[in-house]
C-alpha cells in the first residue's frame, strides 16, 4: 500500500520540503522554495541521500537523507559547512 509522508524545514531563509512515498517502490522528492530540485527512487527500506542545492550566492550544496523504513519515514537536512544534521519536521497535509 502506497502512502505519502511530508517533511519540512526552513533553513537559511529557504523552504525545504521532502515527500517520501512508501510502498513497493519508495520514492523521495525534494522541493526547495517550491521548485523540485531532487528526486530519487529507494531500494526497499534502505536510506536515500538526495543531493540538492540551496539558492544562495554562491549556491550551497546540501543533501536530504531520507530513511524510508522500517516504520515511519524520517528526513534529515545535511548542508555543506554545517557539521550537524537538521531534523525535518513531519507535516500533515
Amino acid at each position: 500500500m502506497r502512502r505519502r509522508h511530508h517533511f519540512h524545514i526552513d533553513y537559511r531563509g529557504h523552504s525545504v520540503t521532502a515527500t517520501v512515498e512508501t510502498g513497493l517502490r519508495p520514492v523521495v522528492e525534494v522541493l526547495v522554495d517550491g521548485k523540485e530540485t531532487g528526486h530519487m527512487a529507494a531500494r526497499e527500506d534502505r536510506p536515500v541521500a538526495v543531493p540538492i542545492e540551496l539558492p544562495t550566492d554562491p549556491p550551497t550544496p546540501a543533501t536530504v537523507r531520507a530513511t524510508v523504513g522500517p516504520g515511519v519515514p524520517r528526513c534529515l537536512l545535511l548542508a555543506e559547512g554545517d557539521p550537524d544534521p537538521h531534523v525535518m519536521a513531519p507535516r500533515m497535509y
